[in-house]
């Protein structure tokens, strides 16, 4: 653990963060979450729309957080990140690369687009993908394969009270013709086996789960960590499979934005339409931001202006050669 004025300094930056980007232009958001799949500027309660938090957790397992921190989200696309690293627990990697590849797609999260050279979908961030690794999963029926997700969910987050939210998953339920759609075309194209409702049902499952912003961190943390929980000592997932899910986060985690992402963030990290983004310094540690004023590709407007600014002042990008600023005391 980090030394008292340590931790303190990290509290002050971080308050200073949170207040340097606390207003936000409206013209700069393209769209607000509505649960359901609907993205619309002016159905979102006006109270949401202010929600703003961020949380760092330290490969210590020290936790800084700002903000409202403690209000629960949706994973929503964030759950990706963590299904993807489960199939591969469960089958490695060589049987995954055969369902679902590693590519970016250039497309939007739910095009209905396909890598048709090798009959796969293009990688497990895009929703094609995400329900070839649903699929994957291992269990005797869907309950067991949630429990197994719900389990696994908790130890990367350290929190045994995460569930899934059944409102949630039944207003996402009652709009989910296009990930229907998906997963019927690929059940054509023998890119999916099994029932269509069940795993399209089971996978808007686990995009309900809800976190809280600090959930988040940890979880981020976690794989900062090479896959054990740097709070609670329990391992999420083997190491060898923490590069794989890295590896495609850094390529693949921003929806058709993940270039420009690469470009100016350079780290790994996933985001989710609810609001939410992970980012994983790996050896360092995790950070979550959680605002739901969206830009045009779906990821959070402060979350994004959130990490590229710490991306910058402490040289995170996997190309920077020096840092200009110790926020952690580094």
């Amino acid at each position: 653990m980090s030394p008292p004025y340590v931790h303190q300094q990290v509290d002050e930056r971080l308050a200073e963060l949170y207040e340097r980007h606390l207003v936000v232009d409206e013209a700069s958001v393209a769209t607000y979450y509505v649960p359901g799949g609907e993205h619309d500027r002016q159905e979102h309660d006006a109270g949401e729309r202010d929600r703003f938090a961020i949380s760092f957790v330290t490969d210590d397992g020290d936790a800084h957080v700002v903000g409202d921190w403690d209000v629960p989200f949706a994973l929503q696309s964030l759950s990706k990140v963590f299904v993807y690293g489960l199939a591969l627990e469960d089958h490695g990697r060589e049987a995954v690369l055969e369902h679902v590849g590693v590519e970016p797609s250039g497309e939007a999260f739910n095009s209905i687009v396909f890598d048709e050279r090798r009959r796969r979908p293009y990688n497990p961030m895009v929703n094609a993908g995400a329900l070839v690794t649903t699929d994957l999963v291992r269990g005797r029926d869907a309950d067991e394969k949630l429990e197994r997700m719900l389990g696994m969910l908790r130890v990367y987050s350290g929190n045994d009270g995460l569930c899934m939210d059944p409102d949630v998953f039944e207003r996402e339920l009652r709009n989910a013709d296009r990930n229907r759609a998906i997963a019927y075309l690929m059940r054509s194209l023998q890119m999916l086996a099994g029932d269509v409702e069940e795993i399209v049902a089971l996978y808007l499952q686990q995009c309900s789960v809800k976190v809280t912003c600090r959930d988040l961190a940890t979880m981020a943390s976690t794989l900062a960590n090479g896959g054990v929980n740097p709070v609670t000592g329990r391992r999420a997932l083997p190491r060898e499979s923490v590069r794989d899910v890295l590896s495609v986060m850094y390529t693949c985690g921003m929806y058709d934005a993940a270039g420009q992402w690469a470009y100016e963030v350079g780290v790994p990290a996933k985001s989710g339409v609810s609001g939410g983004i992970l980012a994983v310094i790996p050896g360092k540690m995790g950070i979550g931001v959680f605002s739901p004023g969206l830009d045009e590709y779906g990821n959070s407007v402060r979350g994004v202006r959130v990490c590229e600014d710490v991306s910058d002042r402490l040289g995170l990008h996997v190309f920077a050669t020096d840092s200009e600023d110790a926020m952690l005391g580094a």
